[in-house]
């Protein structure tokens, strides 16, 4: 009988029934408190139809390993009522009780005791056709025809609905919540030490209960007393497996603490010494995961990955401390880390030559890495080891900028900047630099045109020619996106001095690429073309194909300009690929958002709303706001062209509330959502000026989550409309009366009102310039200057430029004359 109710592991259920039908002898392995005993148990009764003679359990937990000869025989006879026999063996004695039986044997705990186990089953199993043996132990058995199942922690659902059956049983009316979450997580989904924290409930609340599991040790000593003492505390099962273990492999355990995840060679680095030598490593890290200490996860640029459970990790932690060597042990694990991030950061960037595979098992290597870095990190600033910890951060930029971290790393850059004042300049001035380059990433160019020019100095103090010309191109980006396109150009004009020299080849192909996105912004089209298509050669070259996607992007930002959608579409398509491979979530977004701009285009709705989709997605995820406003915008012509102009005109609020926020926040001027402009005006026809207002101030204040689920609904069957059908439009209710004219009361104003540049430009007609001459004054093109005089007109709806020059003279004022 049961004590409580079996929770989850359906699936292992299944799995091991199906095993036991095929196979004589399975042995569930795990940890302490993995839950191992239970599952036994339950797949034993339910299986207990298809064994004649019965299902019998020996529990072997309390013999001991130094007692009488024969332990687990007389335990196996007790348990089944067998007599010893005066001068024979008990064992075979035992043979001949279960020759002619259909018996199912359950052995639990056999961990002290695998020789004598071994032994014993594997004769018995020989002689027995009956037999079947289903055993737990924290290791193998290692006897013939043993099968091994790894019994894993619960799946998370799981885990949440274990706490709250135990809860229950603790405090009566338990209801759950977001901390049963965290706790199942902080606890890796062991069954043991979530029925030691359901326990808690009856004096603590959740949310305590998750906050003190940073002393997990402590907070889980309550056990049920009718348990064996091996699991009635979190800390009396792992002592259990601690016990067993060879003094080398307690020294290996407790060493391995300082990893969040670690390969056969980084343990051979990090926790070989005089006492331990690097060529024992491997027999002990294979013994410890025998003995369910250690975990074997997946395969990563073609290693293997260890790691351990955290309450496992946690007690290794506190044992290496104990015996005073974690100081050292987690120094040695930081500069590791160091050495190899540096080296593999040059190869990220082709300061080293290499394969694109190669990069690309790099890019995949420190997904892994991440929480070795933020341990790393987060020892190096507690111990004031700031010129470790910022070489780390500069080293491993470019991963953090394509898996869309920057928030983050900026963060933890910033933290060593600020102590770093002392630091030499070969340190500091590649530091600021590279947090130029994470701020890039982030879309904050405010921040990195001042790293970018902080920077310089100390990078040209120390030599360092790379990360000075790194600097200058990405200050350079910072003036191209603030409009000040002759100091982005000079500044270009520097990196290229220096990155002629060999060795610059990435610097040299981000310049072309960088001055190819300046001349798009100048409308210089053809060059732009020759630029970007000069960088994607070099990066291909170079074996870089981050850097040729980001080309590629550029290149289908070009065909869009001129009009080209299918090459446009082409672009984007083939940066996807590149993209994926990589992870480069923002850039996946910013490609996306591309092609769903091209479909709009292309009349193809349906493919404009799964590229969008999955680009608003990707841009949520990393919180870059330029990116989701963008995703918004098209989004908002999209479900215009769906027939929902309603609806496209809260999304479109919302994306300029959001742009302009970011603008402001940049020091730039909002442009109030005149990219939505051209969208804007047949559904001001068709809606009318005052609801149409009305709509887009609502979006403005609209929350974003509101504004993304807006967006992310599909459109009803049958909603599409032609743009200028008109629509039911209730009439307001209060103020004057007056149809789809009357005022609404304090509209936010939609676009219909010009742009800051566009009354500029209008101010120059009224003087009379020509679309030459306001270029030459505004030092933009004449065809920018175009594009700004007929969104004059169509918003005023005008018809000449004497219609404008009059308007403007009236309604702004005939501005400062030269």
């Amino acid at each position: 009988m049961e004590p409580n109710p079996f929770v989850g592991r359906e699936r292992d259920v299944g799995d091991l029934r199906l095993l036991l039908e095929s196979m004589r002898a399975v042995t569930l392995c795990g940890a302490g408190g993995i839950g191992k005993t239970r599952l036994a148990v339950h797949v034993a009764r339910t299986v207990s139809d298809a064994y004649a003679d019965g299902v019998w359990l020996a529990e072997l937990g309390d013999l001991p390993a130094d007692g009488p000869p024969d332990p687990v025989a007389r335990r196996i006879a007790a348990v089944l009522g067998v007599a010893a026999e005066e001068g024979r063996p008990l064992p075979d004695t035992l043979a001949d009780a279960l020759r002619g039986r259909e018996t199912l044997l359950v052995l639990d705990n056999c961990e002290h005791l695998v020789g004598d186990c071994a032994d014993l089953t594997g004769m018995l199993l020989a002689r027995c056709p009956g037999l079947r043996l289903l055993a737990t132990s924290r290791e193998p058995l290692r006897m013939a025809g043993e099968n091994v199942w790894r019994v894993p922690p619960l799946e998370p659902r799981e885990a949440a609905l274990l706490f709250e059956e135990r809860a229950r049983a603790a405090r009566p009316g338990f209801t759950g919540g977001a901390a049963v979450e965290r706790i199942s997580r902080a606890l890796d989904g062991v069954p043991l030490a979530l029925e030691l924290a359901a326990a808690r409930v009856a004096v603590l609340s959740v949310d305590q209960i998750a906050h003190r599991l940073a002393d997990r040790f402590r907070l889980l000593n309550a056990g049920d007393r009718t348990a064996p003492p091996r699991q009635r505390t979190l800390r009396a099962a792992i002592d259990w497996s601690h016990e067993l273990l060879g003094e080398e492999e307690r020294i290996l355990l407790r060493r391995l603490s300082v990893f969040a995840g670690w390969t056969l060679e980084q343990a051979e680095v990090v926790c070989a010494d005089e006492v331990l030598g690097a060529d024992e490593v491997l027999d002990l890290l294979t013994a410890l995961v025998d003995k369910s200490l250690v975990v074997v996860g997946g395969e990563v640029a073609g290693e293997v990955r260890f790691r351990m459970l955290d309450s496992i990790r946690r007690y290794a932690a506190e044992r290496l401390d104990a015996v005073g060597e974690g100081a050292a042990l987690r120094d040695r694990h930081r500069d590791a880390l160091l050495e190899l991030a540096e080296r593999h950061g040059e190869i990220g960037i082709a300061e080293r030559p290499a394969s694109w595979a190669a990069r690309v098992d790099l890019f995949s290597r420190y997904d892994a890495e991440t929480g070795n870095a933020r341990g790393a990190l987060a020892w190096s600033l507690e111990h004031g080891d700031i010129e470790e910890g910022l070489r780390i951060c500069t080293a491993l930029r470019t991963y953090w900028i394509v898996r869309g971290q920057a928030a983050e790393w900026a963060e933890w850059t910033d933290r060593f900047l600020a102590r770093g004042d002392g630091l030499p300049a070969s340190v500091r001035g590649p530091a600021l630099a590279g947090r130029a380059q994470i701020a890039v990433g982030a879309r904050d160019f405010v921040q990195a045109g001042a790293f970018a020019a902080a920077a310089l100095g100390p990078c040209r103090e120390a030599g360092d020619a790379f990360m000075a010309a790194t600097a200058l191109v990405t200050l350079a980006e910072a003036h191209t996106h603030a409009g000040r396109s002759a100091e982005a150009a000079a500044r270009l004009d520097e990196a290229d001095a220096i990155t002629a020299e060999p060795g610059q080849e990435w610097n040299r192909a981000y310049a072309a690429i960088a001055r190819g996105y300046l001349r798009i912004r100048q409308d210089r089209l053809r060059e732009a073309r020759e630029l970007l298509e000069a960088g994607l050669a070099t990066m291909r070259g170079i074996g870089q194909l981050w850097g040729a996607a980001h080309a590629l992007i550029g290149l289908g930002r070009l065909a869009e300009s001129r009009g080209d959608l299918p090459a446009a579409r082409a672009h984007y398509g083939e940066a996807l690929p590149i993209l994926r491979e990589i992870g480069a979530r923002p850039e996946i977004a910013r490609a996306l958002a591309g092609r769903g701009r091209v479909a709009l285009g292309l009349d193809d709705p349906a493919a404009a709303r799964e590229a969008l989709t999955e680009s608003l997605g990707l841009s949520r995820s990393t919180g870059i706001r330029l990116d989701v406003a963008r995703a918004l915008d098209t989004f908002a012509g999209l479900v215009a062209r769906e027939g929902d102009p309603r609806r496209a005109l809260l999304i479109g609020g919302a994306a300029a509330a959001l742009r302009d926020a970011v603008l402001e926040s940049a020091g730039r001027r909002p442009d109030g959502g005149a990219r939505f402009e051209r969208t804007l005006e047949p559904i001001r026809r068709q809606l009318g000026e005052p609801l149409v207002a009305q709509l887009w101030g609502q979006g403005r204040t609209m929350p974003l989550d509101d504004a993304v689920s807006a967006a992310l609904r599909a459109p009803e069957p049958g909603r599409e409309a032609e743009p200028e059908q008109e629509a039911a439009v209730p009439v307001p209710r209060s103020g004057s009366q007056r149809g789809r004219s009357a005022a609404v009361a304090a509209p936010v104003t939609p676009p219909g009102t010009l742009t800051a540049r566009e009354r500029e430009i209008a101010l120059l007609v009224a003087r009379g310039l020509s679309n030459r001459g306001i270029a030459d004054e505004l030092v933009i093109s004449p065809a920018t200057v175009a594009r700004h005089v007929t969104n004059i007109l169509s918003k005023l709806g005008f018809g000449s430029r004497a219609q404008v020059a009059a308007w403007a003279v009236d309604h702004l004022g005939d501005g400062p004359r030269a």
